[in-house]
């Protein structure tokens, strides 16, 4: 049963194994993360969570979900509260758009916590402010219902991904989110910019760019990686969700993240 008090989360792989957190897209739940799972288990104990108002997390954990006062530093603030509520206090990172611009603030603002990070598909800036404060009055007022057409092409490479299992069990999670909830993570993305931050980044940190990416376009993953020390880029060829090519961003991830004896992530360096 979700625990309420923290972001509603699974937790899978042995139990003494080094902790691994995946942070979700915007729209999306912990599922974004299955194809990766079966892997990334056999070396971590693997925490994936939901996003205020997605899928098991409820909106009230936000401080307060008004228009224009959730920020990128509250997400962080509440995944940083997950990793105390299991102990742990230090942690891999993977995040994918606004779950890795959460894991950036953390590298940045938390570097003892962080002991490497992962960016899919993210970005340092999300954009404009405006058309982000113009999405969440929409769905405050309409639900996340006009947004049910266009996503899917902004999510996927090709429309035959949105129409696989895995596709429409995402298109169902943003169909059923908390129009309160997502809006307030519209107005996190509208205030984020993390360009004068991203030198303070210390983690080893992987950039993960996606070729056909309309959301975030790879430009923004040649930033994220030219801006943080010693990042490494890689390119494959996926859409917003990397759900084209997951054995492409398993590959990406195998390389990038430490093999240590399970439970001890103390011996992790702090730059590569």
């Amino acid at each position: 049963m979700p625990t309420p008090h923290v972001l509603n989360h699974h937790l899978v792989g042995p139990a003494d194994a080094p902790p691994l957190v995946l942070g979700p897209s915007l729209g999306t739940s912990k599922a974004v993360w299955e194809p990766q799972l079966p892997s990334l288990a056999r070396r971590f104990r693997v925490l994936r969570f939901d996003l205020p108002g997605h899928d098991g997390s409820t909106t009230g954990l936000l401080r307060d979900p008004k228009p224009g006062c959730t920020t990128v530093e509250d997400l962080a603030s509440l995944v940083l509260e997950l990793a105390d509520h299991h102990g742990w206090d230090r942690f891999h990172y993977a995040g994918i758009s606004l779950g890795g611009a959460i894991g950036a603030h953390l590298a940045a603002h938390h570097s003892e916590r962080v002991a490497s990070l992962a960016l899919v598909c993210s970005s340092a800036h999300f954009g404009a402010a405006q058309p982000w404060h113009e999405r969440a009055e929409l769905v405050r007022l309409k639900g996340t219902a006009p947004l049910l057409v266009t996503s899917p092409n902004r999510w996927f490479a090709t429309a035959e991904i949105a129409k696989t299992s895995f596709g429409r069990r995402l298109i169902g999670n943003l169909a059923e989110t908390d129009p309160v909830g997502y809006a307030a993570c519209c107005d996190a993305l509208a205030s984020y910019d993390l360009r004068p931050g991203l030198a303070r980044i210390i983690a080893p940190t992987l950039v993960v760019g996606g070729s056909h990416d309309v959301a975030t376009p790879v430009e923004h993953a040649r930033e994220l990686a030219a801006g943080i020390p010693h990042a490494v880029l890689q390119v494959i060829g996926c859409g917003h969700l990397a759900a084209e090519q997951p054995q492409a961003l398993q590959a990406a991830l195998a390389s990038h993240l430490p093999a240590s004896p399970a439970g001890d992530v103390s011996n992790f360096p702090l730059n590569p």
